[in-house]
């Protein structure tokens, strides 16, 4: 790669228009559905530091624990979002180690948000499909048990995620299934009143270099229905932010990334260098917020520390702030509130705030 690379959205939608037509003429368009859950693996070690972490800073509350396959699993939900599934690997090699490494990441060479799980009605179907495009997955076929049909795609050399599609087959939601142990695991979610108003999973946003942005956004849409909305850039902090959505109403998949690639320590601007620090992941979870001021304000009641003070007003239609990244998931929580007649869904003044506030990382 050489130092005249600089991103700009050209080539990009012409890809677009191609992936929406390849799509189109597939068969795929309208078969994968909107995000059901998502991956967190930790170490064993901080599982369930990790869950009462999540327990304490969203509105998220605690469903079951079981192990199953040498994999210890914890579920949290809330209504009306996807879920959040806290693993933690007992035995077997992990397939996403490779994408851990950095000079802070590998001190957690286990941990990241690994796979983001959109629900499919007809999975077989979809992943005869899919093969035929040449996507890879991790199993030949689909898991099937009493309770679902699961597959995953094997990590993306461009994210370090991975795409699984699930199909259920009796209730909704309902994880635990045949072959599965329960743990006898309890946990206390916190009765403090400010929990009830960090509502569903808004939107993830996951860090790629800034040469593989284009291949990061075509690849999430040949593996899904999104679509690619609109790229904000800040040029002061070498960094765009671009925006995946499957609908105005659905959850919505962030990627930002340099406008030009790495090149130091120095001058590469905080994009870049989280990735230079902890490898392409999953930076932050934002999850949507009512009274905002007052939650933000609990929540460092509670011994939040943040990267940032709330950015944004009634006046510009949004609110927003980010966390410090967690110790046991290096996740940032993001909260996010848009006023009523907002019809965006960032504006360029918060995307450079927020950005700028990363470098503390």
């Amino acid at each position: 790669m050489t130092d005249t690379f600089r991103n700009n959205d050209s080539k990009l939608k012409a890809e677009v228009r191609r992936v929406m037509d390849s799509r189109a003429a597939s068969g795929l368009e309208g078969m994968i559905g909107g995000l059901e859950a998502i991956v967190i693996n930790v170490q064993p070690e901080r599982q369930k530091s990790a869950v009462q972490q999540l327990l304490e800073t969203t509105g998220h509350g605690y469903r079951t624990a079981f192990e199953r396959g040498g994999v210890r699993t914890c579920v949290l939900g809330l209504e009306g979002s996807a879920d959040i599934l806290v693993t933690a690997r007992q035995e077997g090699d992990n397939p996403f180690r490779p994408f851990n490494t950095g000079p802070k990441g590998d001190a957690l060479p286990d941990t990241r948000l690994e796979t983001l799980v959109f629900k499919c009605p007809e999975l077989e179907k979809v992943v005869e499909i899919q093969k035929g495009r040449g996507v890879r997955f991790m199993t030949d076929q689909p898991v099937r048990t009493d309770a679902w049909l699961f597959i995953q795609t094997e990590p993306s050399p461009y994210t370090g995620n991975s795409v699984g599609y699930i199909q259920w087959l009796g209730d909704e939601g309902q994880y635990v299934c045949e072959g599965a142990s329960g743990l006898s695991w309890t946990f206390d979610k916190p009765d403090w009143p400010h929990l009830a108003d960090i509502r569903e999973l808004d939107h993830a946003a996951t860090r790629v270099r800034a040469e593989e942005r284009d291949k990061a956004i075509i690849e999430f849409m040949e593996l899904t229905n999104y679509h690619f909305d609109f790229a904000i850039y800040v040029e002061a902090l070498n960094s765009i932010t671009n925006v995946a959505r499957l609908t105005h109403d659905d959850y919505a998949m962030v990627f930002t990334s340099g406008i030009e690639p790495f090149r130091s320590v120095e001058e590469s601007g905080p994009t870049e260098l989280f990735i230079h620090n902890y490898n392409t992941r999953v930076h932050h979870l934002a999850f949507r917020t009512e009274n905002i001021v007052e939650t933000f304000e609990a929540l460092g009641r509670h011994g939040m520390k943040f990267l940032v003070e709330l950015v944004g007003s009634p006046e510009e239609g949004l609110r927003q702030t980010f966390t410090e990244g967690f110790e046991d998931t290096f996740i940032v929580n993001e909260y996010i509130h848009r006023y009523g007649g907002f019809d965006g869904f960032f504006t360029k003044s918060n995307v450079t705030m927020l950005t700028k506030a990363t470098e503390r990382q």
